[in-house]
Order: structure tokens, then sequence, then C-alpha cells
């Protein structure tokens, strides 16, 4: 496990290229943390960091996004489940061949698709400090 602390919203960037150095070859990746916590605001540093010049913004009601690296050509979907009711919602949008298509999947509320997740996923929990850092613990 490895923790991480994002300053302010003027460092992400850093934590975001300290998070991609750990990232070995793994490849799904849940993020948790209440509402308001960064998670949405760290991937999209993670997704510049990795190359993506797209606009990156939240899949929410999209549910899944579609990103590619400018500079590896590497395809990345960002996933966000807040909307999804029941698991066959996620299924049906066929995630799990997502998770295993050995692109990088960034998945925000993974605790409601927690069933369909590969037994290999990196939980990352991002949590406000009450000066307003954030800290992202890697497991």
């Amino acid at each position: 496990m490895s923790t991480l602390k994002i300053e302010s919203l003027d460092k992400i960037h850093e934590a975001a290229k300290e998070f991609i150095a750990g990232m070995d070859d793994r490849t799904v990746f849940a993020f948790y943390g209440p509402m308001g916590a960064g998670k949405t605001t760290f991937i999209k540093a993670i997704c510049e960091e990795l190359g993506v010049t797209d606009v990156i913004n939240s899949p929410t009601f999209a549910i899944i996004n579609e990103y590619r690296s400018d500079t590896t050509g590497e395809l990345i979907y960002h996933f966000d489940f807040y909307r999804i009711h029941k698991l066959s919602e996620a299924e049906d949008i066929g995630t799990e061949d997502y998770f295993y298509s050995g692109a990088l999947c960034f998945i925000e509320w993974a605790e409601k698709i927690d069933e369909l997740l590969p037994g290999d996923v990196v939980n990352v929990t991002i949590s406000e400090n009450p000066d307003g850092s954030r800290t992202v613990e890697v497991k």
C-alpha cells in the first residue's frame, strides 16, 4: 500500500505522476471516496499525465468515457457508476469486457459494482483532510 498527499489543486499533477509511477502493469483501478472528495479531478490529472488531450470530465450520465493517449495511443476507460441502481445495469454495458481488455480502467463509485471487479483490482481511496488537502491511499 502507498499513500500520496495532494496538498492543493495546483499540486495534483505531481501526485498524478507519482500515482502513475506506482501503477506497474496493473490496469483496473477502483476509486472510493465521498462525493466531492476529488475522484474525478484526480482521474482527470492522471489522464492528462498519461497524454490525453481530449476534454476529460465525469461520465456520470454516459457511465463510461473512452480516451486515448496522444503520446502512447493507449486506450483509457473512465467509468462512473454513481447512477447505477442494479448490478445488471453495469453488466448490460459489458463492463467485464472492458475490465479484462488490458486497457486502463479508472472506476468511480466502484462500491456499486464490487461483485464485477476483477480480483487484481487496485483500490484507491481519496479522503479530504480538514485543511482541504487530500490523502490518496492505494491498496
